[in-house]
Order: structure tokens, then C-alpha cells, then sequence
């Protein structure tokens, strides 16, 4: 097959578009003849080096795809061949033209998702979902604000706090930006390439500060964020677009009385799967209802996979990219 691999861990410009060995699906495991794979930030991660997990080289990087069932490994229950799903493969694999996965990491595509949109939805949304219930505790009528609003994962945030009943603060680097976020439920934006990001916070809630903060940006914004918070509010920790690892003066935790809490969706799925069972019910029941749909900003071919992942890195997406085989 047809595959984006990694040789040694590197660049991004290093991935190799060449033939690699088909995987054989294990006890328990599903053979997906892939159709669309979803590009995460963490990809380039992964591949430099950077991230938390480190496979073998030579490896093929990615874990969020869509397609159609090719081969059931034994013991693989659930699901038939020719059924349609979307899945996400723990660590690694999706840049490829078949991925196997086992039948925990695998759902039904829903009718209404095209399978660009299946291939986009789990990883972004889902760390949200995770983050906003299980992490946040985000109630209706709190306020959220959400970094890096345009993005994938931002956008699912969006989408997720206003299906939750909370009011939503887009923070992005243009005003294109946060009209995109708006267009999809944000109620208010803060562009923070000229405005005062701590200010700003405070005077869209009265002074009050943020009950939820979404942070997949890291850097600049988190230590306006970590002064702008309410009493009792959730700082929650997703990544770090901005390139730096921000430090925190815990004093603040403490005469502020708001919590810093991690997120890290991979490894929710593994430790609490029934958690994640529920999760996933309740968001394709916001699919249904049209609340939560991911947006597809570009689709690229599975052979130009590293144009895709630096688009994504260098945060010029709104929503998600896709990559076709």
C-alpha cells in the first residue's frame, strides 16, 4: 500500500510518500480500507520528535481516519465487511491507504457525515467534548472562552459549549477568524493581536472573569488567561499551538481560587472507556441534531500529506483538514 512514512524522526519535510508493508489485522481487530484521513496538530509533533509518544521508526504517522471495513482479525465482533466507519488509532498508522484498528477504536459512519466529515470529527471534537464534561465541568450559562477559536479542536469547543448551553468567547488573530468562529455559535470574539487579552476577558463578563478557559495555545495567552479567570473557574490545558510551554505563578490558583486541569484525550479513551462509550453517544446525538458538525477547510491527496500537516502547524485552518488517499 501506498503509505506517508517516517524514517527518523525529524522534520516534517523528511516524511517519505512511498509502498509499505499492508498491516494484518490482530485478535480483536479491524482491516479499514482508508478514505480519508483527519490532520491533527500533534502529527507534526509526533514525527519531530516532540510528542509523547515515540514509535519505532520507520512508522506511519497520523490516527484519525474514515472508510470501509476490508477484514475482521479473530475474535473481531461488531462490525462487517463493507461497513462504513470512522475510527481512531492509538499512536499511529492513518497515513495510509489501510489502517488496522481494533473494534473499541472503531464507529458507524452516521449516514448524514460525508466521509471527509467522519475523518475530521473524533479527535478535534472529541478532545473537546472530553475536556468540557469530564475536565471542565462547564454548566449551562457559564462563560467559556476558548484560544485558538478558529481551529479544529477550537471549533469543536465552540460547538460543544453552545450545545451545552454555555456562552461562548472566541479568541483568535484576525477578525476573519472570529467571524468564522461566530458563524458557528461563538457569541462574542476578542482578537488578541490588538486587544489586551486579560482586559478583554474581564470586561465581556463584568468583571467577573472566565469559568471555563479552553487553552490549546499555550504561550502568551495562557498567562493572560491564568490572570483573567472567576472564582472557581477551569483552566483547562490542550496543547501548545504557540510553541511555548507556559509557566504558572500558582499564586494566583490560590487567591483566585480557579483550578489548571489537563486534558489528554488518547489516554481518557484508554483509562475510562466507559466514560468515552458515553461521550461518544452523546455527541453523535448532537450530530443528529445538527448542534455539533465538523467544518472542512481543505482536502489535500495522501501524497502531498506534508503540504496538509504544515498547513495545520503553521495555524492557517479553520476547522479541519483532510487528507484522501
Amino acid at each position: 500500500m501506498k503509505a506517508l512514512v517516517c524514517e527518523a524522526y525529524g522534520p516534517v519535510d523528511n516524511l517519505v510518500y512511498r509502498e509499505f508493508p499492508d498491516p494484518v489485522p490482530a485478535d480483536n481487530e479491524v482491516l479499514v480500507d482508508v478514505e480519508a484521513i483527519g490532520v491533527n496538530f500533534p502529527d507534526g509533533l509526533l514525527v519531530e520528535g516532540k510528542y509523547q509518544a515515540r514509535p519505532q521508526c520507520p512508522f506511519v504517522p497520523g490516527s484519525e481516519f474514515a472508510g470501509t471495513v476490508a477484514a475482521l482479525g479473530s475474535g473481531a465482533t461488531g462490525f462487517a465487511v463493507g461497513d462504513r466507519v470512522f475510527g481512531w488509532h492509538m499512536g499511529s498508522g492513518a497515513y495510509a491507504e489501510r489502517v488496522a484498528a481494533l473494534t473499541t477504536e472503531l464507529h458507524r459512519l452516521p449516514a448524514l457525515l460525508s466521509v471527509a466529515e467522519g475523518a475530521a470529527l473524533l479527535c478535534a471534537t472529541g478532545t473537546a467534548h472530553h475536556a468540557l464534561r469530564q475536565r471542565g465541568r462547564l454548566q449551562a450559562g457559564e462563560t467559556l472562552v476558548v484560544l485558538g477559536a478558529a481551529g479544529g479542536t477550537g471549533i469543536g469547543a465552540v460547538q460543544i459549549g453552545k450545545a451545552i448551553g454555555a456562552r461562548v468567547i472566541a479568541v483568535c488573530s484576525s477578525d476573519e477568524k472570529i467571524e468564522f468562529a461566530k458563524s458557528q455559535g461563538a457569541d462574542l470574539g476578542i482578537n488578541y493581536s490588538r486587544e489586551d487579552l486579560n482586559q478583554a476577558i474581564k470586561a465581556h463578563t463584568d468583571g467577573r472573569g472566565a469559568d471555563v478557559v479552553y487553552d490549546a495555545v499555550g504561550g502568551d495567552a495562557f498567562d493572560a488567561c491564568s490572570r483573567a479567570m472567576a472564582w472557581d473557574g477551569r483552566l483547562l490545558i490542550v496543547g501548545f499551538a504557540s510553541g511555548r510551554i507556559p509557566t504558572l505563578p500558582v499564586n494566583l490558583t490560590l487567591v483566585k481560587g480557579y483550578s489548571v486541569v489537563g486534558v489528554f484525550w488518547g489516554e481518557f479513551t484508554r483509562k475510562e472507556p466507559e466514560a468515552h462509550a458515553a461521550n461518544m453517544r452523546e455527541l453523535l446525538a448532537w450530530v443528529e441534531q445538527g448542534k455539533v458538525r465538523p467544518v472542512i477547510d481543505r482536502e489535500f491527496r495522501l501524497a502531498d500529506g506534508i503540504q496538509a500537516i504544515k498547513y495545520v502547524t503553521g495555524r492557517n485552518v479553520r476547522g479541519k483538514v483532510v487528507v484522501k488517499p
